[in-house]
């Protein structure tokens, strides 16, 4: 694109060449003035005609790229507030909105000011201090905004209003919140308001007004002249024209006379958007005409009308260079723009060539795969994202696929949505953008585990229910025997036997107890309490255990602090994991318990062993009700973990390897 605009650039004809056509055409203009003395009036209203026409083309031109401009500005920053208003509402419906934090995203995005008013027109945040105390408002926050504190639109585009206390304009637009509030962006409208003036029609019709011979150019409309240059006595009495009179396609020409003189006027239409906006008329004088006397005056009135005919086209030429010129510095700007959104957003997006060569890839895509920014270009993308395998049959199947791979030594989830694209050179391109799913798919797996315990839960219920019953009953015959029964022969063997039934009855119901704690609902006695206490208590309690079987305890604490949670069944979650890594090292090994904060918010204990690990099958399976790998195991520690997390609004996650150990993440609120 830069090529092009060079080569676009090298292409405009310069000053000395233009003075050189200028006196060639001159020269030209001379000697056809000597060679046709005779020509008649008819031929020079005829050129006039062809100036008139060239003039108003130009001018038509002109006015439409003017008015082309100011809407791609005007749609420019009104997608860019919009952008931005959409993302504060996101962030203040998510609670984290303060004064702040509106006045970084302003400073940030060049963003005049931001409010936030409520249903009431009371202003509950802004991106600046109140420094107008005292004095009256020019404007009300209930009048303009009105239309979405009474629900009837949800975005509302303000467009050019007054400030609201001081002098000067401001462009703003407004989206609705939570609770019909509104989100108030503004830029100053000064630049905007300054660049109207600029390319406006009054500035044209000056420009063009100043060439010799022209008397007067205007706009108007059925109503009223809307714009006019040249000499204000010339065009105040000129009568009105009817708009529905003049053809659409075609030049109008006529010859007007007013106050005892004589113009050669030409009327054009002016259309923008499938819209008649109005007509352009363009006056020229006819006096000179008139006054001619003789062939030295026909020579010099063609003369001159050539030359001004020609600085015409000169002006207008150089004023078609200022416009490419604009328009290459909004191109570069919206470019800029485009390039800024594709480096900051969040998912990887990779451009490739037919052959899959990488084209260019954003700051996501390095980040994510651990990639040199300096060597990806111009890569296979088989060879730069190898953990992400061929996409040639993929994408012939399919525009989008999920993935998995390993990466850095972590299993990651990728969602791959492909589209495609010609560029300029017509040569076809292939963009990817890869979003990373590996935390949403966890969140579905705790997800499931949940659904699954609460339904064992339930089943456990149901049938430790039926089975208490006939236990009881047993228990109690087993007693009477004991008591009313004594055998003559074998009293021995009889009281072993009565022993065995009435142990084994008193297990299975300790275990029916454990399962039906289980199934109740979690109750929480909630108490603020020192983690680093609790921590303590733990590295007592173990210190003589671990010390006969060799095992190390390390403790990191790089978090100091309070915490509301049930204190006795978060210690219950450390003994269940400690008593497991215990069991799963033996002996000569080490427990490691780390403690740090996550956010401001939440707090993260990691518990990791160098036992002897699990494979993935176990892993999926460590949670679900009655699973365990232990001779005496019951199976219901780790699913009362589970519960008791999920209790505390936390999350569970464990990561182990065969003969690498384990380790248990639990991410908890701090307080509950």
């Amino acid at each position: 694109m830069l090529e092009k605009v060079k080569l676009l650039k090298n292409s405009v004809i310069q000053p000395k060449s233009i003075l050189l056509i200028f006196f060639v055409v001159s020269a030209i203009v001379i000697s056809s003035a000597i060679v046709e003395l005779n020509e008649s009036k008819k031929e020079m209203f005829e050129l006039m005609e062809k100036q008139s026409h060239s003039l108003l083309e130009t001018l038509l031109a002109s006015s439409a790229n003017a008015l082309l401009s100011y809407e791609k500005i005007e749609s420019g920053l009104k997608e860019r507030l919009l952008n931005n208003a959409v993302l504060i509402k996101y962030f203040y419906e998510k609670g984290i909105v303060n004064d702040r934090f509106l006045e970084d995203l302003a400073a940030q995005n060049k963003i005049f000011r931001i409010n936030i008013f409520s249903r009431q027109g009371r202003k509950i945040y802004s991106s600046n201090k109140e420094i107008h105390a005292g004095i009256p408002e020019k404007t009300d926050p209930l009048k303009y905004l009105e239309p979405i504190f009474n629900n009837e639109k949800d975005t509302l585009i303000i467009g050019i209003k007054p400030a609201r206390f001081i002098e000067g304009f401001r462009f703003a637009v407004a989206i609705a919140a939570k609770n019909r509030e509104a989100i108030v962006l503004n830029i100053d409208a000064e630049e905007l308001l300054n660049f109207r003036k600029q390319v406006g029609f009054g500035v044209l019709l000056k420009e063009i007004a100043k060439s010799r011979g022209i008397e007067y150019v205007l706009l108007q409309d059925n109503e009223s002249i809307i714009a006019a240059a040249g000499d204000e006595n010339n065009y105040e009495f000129l009568d009105s024209v009817q708009i529905s009179q003049i053809n659409k396609k075609e030049i109008s020409r006529r010859i007007t006379e007013k106050n005892g003189k004589k113009y050669f006027e030409a009327l054009h239409p002016f259309v923008y958007n499938n819209e008649q906006i109005g007509i352009f008329r363009l006056g020229l004088s006819l006096e000179p005409v008139d006054n001619i006397t003789g062939r030295i005056t026909n020579r010099i009135i063609i003369m001159s009308v050539l030359l001004i005919a020609f600085g015409v086209i000169s002006v207008a030429f150089i004023f078609i260079r200022q416009n490419f010129n604009l328009l290459t510095k909004r191109y570069k700007s919206f470019q800029e723009y485009s390039d800024k959104i594709i480096e900051n957003i969040g998912e990887a997006i990779i451009l490739l060539d037919s052959g899959l060569k990488i084209k260019s890839a954003n700051k996501a895509a390095v980040e994510i795969f651990a990639l040199d920014e300096n060597k990806i270009t111009g890569r296979q993308f088989g060879e730069a994202f190898e953990c992400l395998g061929e996409l040639g049959g993929i994408m012939q199947n399919c525009n989008t696929w999920e993935t998995q791979c390993s990466l850095m030594n972590k299993n990651k989830t990728f969602l791959i949505s492909k589209s495609g694209f010609k560029d300029e050179e017509k040569e076809d391109n292939i963009i990817l953008v890869i979003k990373d799913l590996t935390e949403i798919k966890e969140l579905e797996k705790q997800n499931e585990r949940q659904a699954r315990l609460a339904a064992m839960g339930e089943l456990a219920s149901s049938v430790a229910h039926e089975i208490r019953n006939p236990l009881n009953a047993i228990s109690t015959i087993v007693q009477q025997l004991n008591k009313d029964f004594h055998p003559e022969e074998g009293k021995e063997e009889y009281n072993t036997l009565t022993g065995l039934v009435y142990n084994e009855v008193n297990r299975i119901n300790s275990t029916i107890e454990s399962f039906l704690r289980f199934a109740r609902p979690l109750e929480l006695i909630k108490e603020r309490f020192s983690v680093s206490g609790l921590m303590e208590q733990i590295k007592n309690q173990y210190a003589g255990i671990l010390k006969e079987k060799d095992i190390t305890l390390e403790i990191k604490e790089h978090w100091n602090g309070d915490a509301t949670w049930d204190r006795s069944r978060i210690l219950q979650i450390m003994i269940n994991l400690i008593e497991n890594s215990i069991d799963a090292i033996k002996e000569k090994g080490k427990i490691e318990i780390e403690l740090k904060e996550k956010d401001s918010g939440s707090v993260v204990l990691l518990v990791a062993d160098t036992g002897k690990g699990m494979d993935e099958k176990i892993i999926d399976k460590i949670f679900n009700l009655y699973f365990t790998t232990k001779q005496k195991g019951n199976g219901i520690g780790l699913s009362i973990v589970q519960k008791i997390v999920e209790g505390h609004n936390g999350q569970i996650d464990v990561k182990s390897r065969p003969g690498k150990g384990t380790v248990f993440s639990i991410s908890l609120p701090k307080n509950i």
